[in-house]
């Protein structure tokens, strides 16, 4: 492994670790702190429920997914996978009681200044009542 492969490895593991952050982070204050270290201003959020373009945009969504999903935890399954600027994560949600509520998968692009560029998340068990056309 080259350095420029190892430095750049080092940073989507970085990015990882702030995306979840992010993504566990209750309040919007504490939220839009988070954003500005982990998502670049044009970043590309493409999910089963909307494609989003923008800083601004990805962290309206979080605001309006975690108000309907207060409390819940988001953790990886295993080790996130790492491959010079790629980031696949699989996550699980656990609601507030422990239970796991659901599984996805991201993958994260991310930039040499580790802000991650775009994210592309797949659901892998959705939560229930989650309608099969929902997911795109």
């Amino acid at each position: 492994m080259t350095t420029t492969t190892t430095t750049t490895t080092t940073s989507a593991a970085a990015a990882v670790e702030r995306y979840l952050d992010f993504w566990n982070t209750p309040d919007a204050t504490g939220r839009d702190r988070r954003a500005s270290v982990t998502f670049a201003r044009d970043v590309e959020y493409d999910a089963p429920l909307r494609r989003l373009k923008g800083y601004d945009a990805v962290l309206g969504f979080a605001t309006e997914l975690l108000t309907h999903v207060a409390r819940h935890r988001f953790e990886p399954r295993v080790e996130p996978d790492l491959r010079e600027d790629r980031a696949r994560l699989r996550w699980r949600a656990l609601a507030p009681d422990g239970s796991e509520f659901a599984t996805g998968t991201d993958v994260l692009l991310v930039r040499p200044d580790g802000l991650v560029s775009s994210v592309t998340t797949f659901l892998d068990r959705p939560p229930a009542g989650f309608a099969a056309h929902d997911q795109g």
